[in-house]
Order: structure tokens, then C-alpha cells, then sequence
């Protein structure tokens, strides 16, 4: 799934390169989504909209979507692991709160089924400069392959988050916590044509608080981030697997 909807560029990289090492079952938006949080419609009716085979387009919300593909439409397939992305943008510190893109691998988790979500960190893209989604997707896929997805705690949930670079010029891949990103608290005013006010949120983002060990930090040295988030906050929660595992991860 995504937040991005099911036509977007970064979910369509991301099933051309799983499908070599997976058997996939997609539901995504039909339309952009982000920033949405781990709503979900309880108030209105679903509807679906079948693309082709596996794959669905669903007028809910990211969260929605994973709650319909695991509950209803692929609910006898024993799953091994929910994926979301890839993004367009960062899930570092506490924008994973705001993420439709985390939500929809956190409505996974609660489902029990591994989850990851996968983003490119995008924040100050020119008009001339290309999003390398092939680098996140071609890192998730050896990062299924060798099995990171059976590392993930029982109601815990995988962040990554890969610098938009070519895979080549990466710099390795480090375990993280979450950091803290700097936004302004702007608020945009303007008249509409009645002459009524109405506003825009759009704190422009300011750089990172780049603490060593956080995920801004380790995106900073241009190396790809993988976060554990402990969902339920249990105090047994143990990281010690996945950490293990990227301490032994080969870049190829």
C-alpha cells in the first residue's frame, strides 16, 4: 500500500521490483493521500476498484486500505509481511505521526503481520533533479530476500528511509531512532473572492535536530535509516534481532 494512491510512480517501482522476490497483493488510494494519519472511514461506505489481478485501488484512506486487502479482499492469505511506499518524502522523527505512509504499515502491525514502510527523503527537489525510487526499491527488495522482515517485534513496525540518491553512492545503512525536524509555525492568510479569509498550514521545513544515533542524523551521512517503532509501547519490546541484522547487511 501507500498514501501516495495506487498511480503513483514510487508504488508502481516498488511492485516491478518486489514481484521478482514476492507473490504481491496491492490496495492502495485511488487518490493522494498523505499526511492523512492512521484514519479510517467508518462513517461512509468503501468502495474498490479492481485495477488488475492482486491489485485494487480503494476510495479510503492508506489505513483503510490495509484493514480492507488483509480483512476482505486477500483475507485467506497468510501473509508474510505488509509493505507501504515508497513515499515521496521523508518519515524521519515526528512526521511519522502525521504519515499515511507509516499508518498504513502500522494498521499491518496490528494485524500482526510484519510491516514496513519505505520512504525517499525528499525535501528541497529542483526542477532538474530526478527522485531515485529505484534505490529505495531495490534495498527493500534484498532487505525481504534476506528476511529483515522476521526481525520485527510482535506489534512493532520497520521505518525506512533511504537518502535520494543512486544505490552506488549510499553510504551504508544504520539502525536509528527518531530524531526531531524543524518547521515553521507559518500559517498563510488570503481572501477569497467574497472577501471572506481563509488559510493554509505550510510550515516550510527547517532542517533537522541531528542528534548522533537518529535517523536525521544518519540521512545526513547520506546512509539509508532503519527505525524499530514500538507501537504498543511494551517495555520487553526487543530491538536486538533487527539490529543485528543491519549491523550484517552486505550494500550490493
Amino acid at each position: 500500500s501507500n498514501d501516495d494512491g495506487i498511480n503513483a510512480e514510487g508504488i508502481q517501482i516498488l511492485m516491478r521490483e518486489l514481484s521478482a522476490v514476492a507473490e504481491l497483493y496491492v490496495v492502495a488510494p485511488l487518490r493522494e493521500r498523505s499526511t492523512s494519519g492512521h484514519s479510517l472511514t467508518l462513517s461512509d461506505p468503501l468502495r474498490i476498484v479492481e485495477m488488475s489481478k492482486n491489485t485494487w485501488g480503494c476510495g479510503g484512506f492508506p489505513a483503510d486500505c490495509v484493514f480492507m486487502g488483509l480483512g476482505h479482499l486477500a483475507r485467506n492469505v497468510q501473509f508474510d509481511a505488509v509493505v507501504s511506499g515508497i513515499n515521496r518524502g521523508a518519515n524521519l522523527g515526528q512526521d511519522v505521526y502525521y504519515s499515511g505512509t507509516v499508518a498504513a504499515a502500522r494498521e499491518g502491525a496490528f494485524h500482526r503481520v510484519p510491516a514496513i514502510a519505505v520512504s525517499s527523503v525528499i525535501d528541497d527537489l529542483g526542477p532538474s533533479e530526478e527522485i531515485h525510487y529505484a534505490a529505495a526499491a531495490h534495498f527493500l527488495k534484498r532487505f525481504l530476500a534476506l528476511g529483515g522482515h522476521k526481525f520485527c517485534p510482535a506489534f512493532g513496525m520497520v521505518n525506512v528511509n533511504v537518502p535520494n540518491l543512486p544505490y552506488h553512492q549510499i553510504q551504508g545503512v544504520q539502525f536509528s531512532r527518531l530524531g526531531f525536524r524543524r518547521y515553521s509555525d507559518a500559517i498563510e492568510e488570503r481572501i477569497d473572492a467574497r472577501h471572506r479569509p481563509y488559510y493554509w498550514i505550510g510550515g516550510k521545513y527547517q532542517g533537522p535536530e541531528c542528534e548522533d544515533g537518529t535517523d536525521c542524523m544518519v540521512i545526513e551521512k547520506k546512509q539509508i535509516s532503519v527505525s524499530l517503532l514500538n507501537l504498543l509501547e511494551h517495555s520487553n519490546f526487543d530491538r536486538s534481532g533487527m539490529v543485528t541484522f543491519i549491523k550484517q547487511f552486505i550494500m550490493s
